[in-house]
This record gives structure tokens, sequence and C-alpha cells, in this order.
């Protein structure tokens, strides 16, 4: 053979040097194909079917999920520990905490934080609830009350992101997206998964965009922020000049190119674009007329205690209920505040003279509507608080992963129910746990979606909001039938 010759692949007997050198070249590139065809990450970005659910009979047609950043105590909301008041000021039992994750009380004394308000009976179900929620006990037999919640991450942002994606890594679906992936929206001229903020209360940190992100799934599929004052979408008018006749054509020319390049290869980047300038389009029109509040009755206004336009928690869930009116499936509504290191009991009389009442409007406006029936609503945060005092500015709480509270209400939940239980002083989780990913089993059972066959493939791995750990759906809390 020649120096510089390749050599030929043959089926006569080789050596095994011969053989890796000569599959160099006879293996090599056809090898090297198969592995980019399989893995080049085009076979990744078609999750297929698009819409693949319901699986099951629905009970719901959407979710309103009223989002607590920050993280409210539970303590002063729907815990009551007498126990944890009996011992404020003592030293928080080290069997407790021993080797458990704690985020800013490290190296400190540890001491007990009874509640620092009183509860009361509420309703003919007897749920407990603070002071600092009147509103709330107003409606205390329309709400599962669970107070066995746990998470897996600690600080603001990586526990958003789980409480978001089921996961603590960035890039991955959002809860939203995932059920706009698998179901679809009902709403012809407004996105299907729609998110909000306001702010008041301490230290409201910014919520990245990265939380209602699509993440590999078609970018249609994720959330769009309104905005809560002035324009609500940022650069959705046309410009001076523009007829809407005119953009309409000039739209028309646009989705046809890109129609005409769709025919030719699989891209899902292009099918968002073509979705997102058609959706754009209708908004132009949707958009004003949804955020025009002129034709709500003052009555309704006093309800919610909204000024419409002011960017407040009221008007947002005055919004999120003209939104499920018009079939927009995922509602996200973040109250920025909650993160009450110290100055809790101002802070916490803050916070929830801006929530509790609009919370419990969008309860009642719903009902009235004969929609609750048919709309999951869920309150609370990506965490709760510690039973042991932190001292900024007056008591506070840490951060706390390993038992919180969060209640829901609406179609398939049983109403006036408590469900689960803390220790006495409401340190661990010990009866009827719920992990995250269980209430994202739940909230997908209720809507028609078996958590584990929706799934995309991605890098491999059959991917779902729930992940590879186990969940469950917590039947104990839906209505029979």
């Amino acid at each position: 053979m020649l120096r510089n010759q390749k050599p030929q692949c043959s089926s006569s007997q080789m050596n095994r040097r011969q053989f890796f050198d000569t599959s160099r070249f006879c293996l090599g590139p056809a090898t090297l194909a198969l592995l980019n065809q399989k893995y080049s990450g085009a076979d990744e970005k078609r999750p297929a079917p698009e819409f693949p659910g319901p699986h099951l009979p629905p009970r719901i047609k959407r979710v309103i999920f009223l989002y607590m950043a920050g993280g409210p105590s539970q303590f002063e909301t729907f815990d009551y520990k007498p126990v944890l008041a009996g011992m404020d000021g003592q030293p928080m039992p080290e069997s407790y905490t021993k080797g458990q994750p704690i985020a800013q009380l490290q190296g400190q004394e540890l001491k007990c934080l009874g509640p620092l308000t009183t509860f009361r009976s509420c309703g003919e179900s007897g749920q407990l609830i603070s002071d600092f929620l009147p509103w709330h006990r107003k409606m205390a037999d329309d709400l599962c009350v669970i107070r066995s919640m746990v998470t897996e991450q600690i600080n603001h942002d990586p526990a958003h992101t789980f409480m978001n994606t089921g996961t603590g890594l960035s890039g991955r679906p959002s809860m939203g997206s995932w059920i706009t992936y698998g179901l679809g929206s009902e709403a012809q001229n407004l996105p299907g998964f729609v998110v909000m903020t306001s702010v008041g209360g301490r230290n409201p940190q910014p919520i990245s965009s990265r939380q209602w992100s699509a993440g590999f799934l078609p970018g249609k599929f994720q959330g769009v922020e309104f905005n809560s004052t002035g324009s609500p979408v940022h650069y959705l008018d046309s410009p001076p000049g523009v007829t809407r006749a005119g953009q309409r054509q000039l739209i028309n020319t646009i989705q046809e190119l890109n129609r005409h390049r769709l025919a030719d290869s699989i891209n899902p980047e292009l099918e968002t674009r073509i979705a997102a300038y058609e959706t754009a389009f209708q908004m132009q029109v949707a958009v004003p007329e949804l955020v025009d509040m002129s034709n709500e009755p003052k009555h309704i206004l006093d309800m919610y205690g909204a000024v419409p336009g002011d960017g407040s928690f009221a008007s947002n869930c005055l919004l999120a209920r003209r939104m499920a009116e018009r079939g927009v499936r995922f509602i996200q509504l973040y109250h920025r505040g909650w993160d009450h290191h110290g100055g809790l009991v101002g802070f916490m009389t803050t916070c929830s003279k801006l929530t509790d009442q609009p919370a419990w409007a969008l309860v009642q406006d719903l009902k009235q509507r004969g929609m609750l029936d048919e709309t999951l609503i869920l309150w609370g945060g990506e965490f709760g608080r510690t039973p042991m005092f932190q001292g900024k500015g007056g008591a506070g709480r840490d951060h706390h992963i390993k038992a919180f509270t969060m209640w829901a209400a609406g179609g398939g939940i049983r109403a006036g129910m408590s469900y689960g239980a803390t220790d006495e002083l409401g340190y661990h989780a010990v009866e009827d746990v719920v992990h995250v990913r269980d209430l994202h089993a739940t909230m997908l059972r209720l809507l028609g979606l078996d958590h584990q066959q929706l799934s995309v493939r991605f890098q491999g791995l059959d991917m779902r909001l729930t992940g590879v750990e186990p969940a469950r759906v917590i039947t104990e809390i839906l209505q029979q039938g």
C-alpha cells in the first residue's frame, strides 16, 4: 500500500490495529452522519404531536395562579401552632434543625418565634385563618388549604424556577407552557399564557422572564407578560400613518413567504414566528378592549378594590377574570413583596391589604358568573418561612422549604377542607406531604393531562413537567366522580 493511499474496506482478515485504522475512513463518515442525524437537535425541536392532550376527561378549562412571590409566612396566615406560641423566645430544639438547610440563619442562635397574630375558626368548615386575612375568612368554605407543601430550593430565584418548571435548572419549560402545549388555548385574539406582576411590601425582587419561558418547547408556548400600567404590551401599537388594512396586507405577504419556506423544512421557530405575527395583529384590537374597564359596573370595581390602570394586584385580579372569559388558558399573577426577614407584622399588613380582598373577589366573581367550576385557582409562594426568629427591623422569618402552605379552589377541588399537617413547631411537613411535583401532577390531572404522558424528547430524555422523580395526583383533595 502506498504511504498516502487510503486503505480500502475489505472483508478479509485483518488485525486489530488495521481494523481501527481502516474504520477511520470506512465507518467514520457514515457513523458521523448517523450521529449528526440523531443528536443534531433536529428531532429535538419537533415536539409531536402538538396539543397531545387531553389524555383524560378534563374537569377544568383554565388555571389562575395567584403567586405570592417572596414566600408568605404560613405561621401568620394558615398554620397555627399553639406549641410554638408557648415556646416563643426559647431556643429552637436542635433535634429539629441539625443538618437541615437554612438560608440566612446559618451559625446564629436559633430561637422560636411564635405566631405574631391570632387565628380564628372560620365558616362551617372551621378553617383556621389569621387576623391578617379577614377576606379569606369570608371564603373559608371555598378553600382547600394544603399545609404540608415541600420544595427543594431555598433561595428565591431557583425556588421560583422549581415552582414554575419542576426543576431548579434554568431553561426548562414553565408549567403554563406545558399546559398550552398540551391543550392549546381557547383564546382567539390573546395569548394562551399571560403573566402580570404587582408590587407592595418588603424587598420586591425582580422576577426573571425565564420563569414563564417555553424552554425547549416551541417559542409560541411561552408566557406573554402584560404590563400593569401604561401600554399592556410593548410595541403592539402601529406606527403613525400605518393603517390596519395596510398592515394586514403586509402581514399576509410575510406569512405567505414564511409558509413557503416552512414547506421545505420543519422549523418550529418559523412556526412560532408565523403564529406571533398573527397573534400580535389580533391583539392590537383585543388587548385595548381587554384592559378597557369602562364597561365594568362600579360594584364590581369596589368588590375588587380596583382602580383600573393603577398596576395593583386588585386590578390584575379583575383583568384575570376578563382574560378567563376570553379563553386564556393559564394566567399567573405575581405579587412581589412577601420576603419578610424583618418587620414581619408591618409588611404582612401591607401585603395582606393589597392581596386579601382581591383574591376573595376573584373567587366570588368567578362563582357568580358560573366560571369557578371550570377554573382552578392556586395561591402561594415559592416556599414558606421558618419557625425561628430573624431580626432585621423587627421580628422576621427566614426562608423555609421543609413545610409551607398553599391553597386551591375551584373546579374539581374539595372545598372547605384542610389537607396535610406539620409537626408541633411547624418545621417539617409530617402528614400527607405534598411535593411541588405532586401539585403539578394534580393541576395537570384537573386539566385532563396525564403528567406521565405529557412529555417531549429532548437531549435523549423524555422530559416532563414532573421530571423523573416520583409524583402523584393528590386524589384526596379532588371531588369524587
